[in-house]
């Protein structure tokens, strides 16, 4: 696969991935990071069918929830429920699953961003 069908395809699955929800800037305005982003992480990561893009997103929204990542989490949660991949009852159980790993501080937190982002 040429580097121009690997950003292709890139572009491609982020649409996927966020429906709109998130919007890539156009290519004139893409750094070096952005790039390599769409290249690896969503030409190649992403993009296997051996996890679902939904099995992917909570193993993110998992990770997110670890770091204390409350905005990164909102917009998990936000392109979940806008795909279809989870309900908004799917969403704060998740939270409430956190909790219990990730702690009460970090977890309100995304609660928090929850409540006040995702419809």
């Amino acid at each position: 696969m040429t580097d121009d069908e690997r950003q292709k395809r890139g572009e491609r699955v982020f649409d996927a991935v966020y429906g709109g929800v998130v919007e890539l800037p156009p290519a004139a305005e893409r750094d070096a990071f952005l790039e390599t982003m769409l290249g690896q992480l969503f030409a190649e990561v992403w993009s296997r069918d051996v996890l679902s893009i939904r099995d992917r997103r909570l193993l993110i929204m998992g990770a997110i929830a670890a770091l204390g990542e409350r905005e990164l989490f909102g917009i998990q949660a936000r392109a979940a429920l806008a795909k279809g991949e989870l309900t908004r009852e799917q969403i704060d159980e998740a939270v409430l699953t956190l909790t219990q790993y990730v702690g009460y501080p970090r977890a309100s937190g995304l609660r928090a961003v929850v409540k006040a982002q995702v419809p």
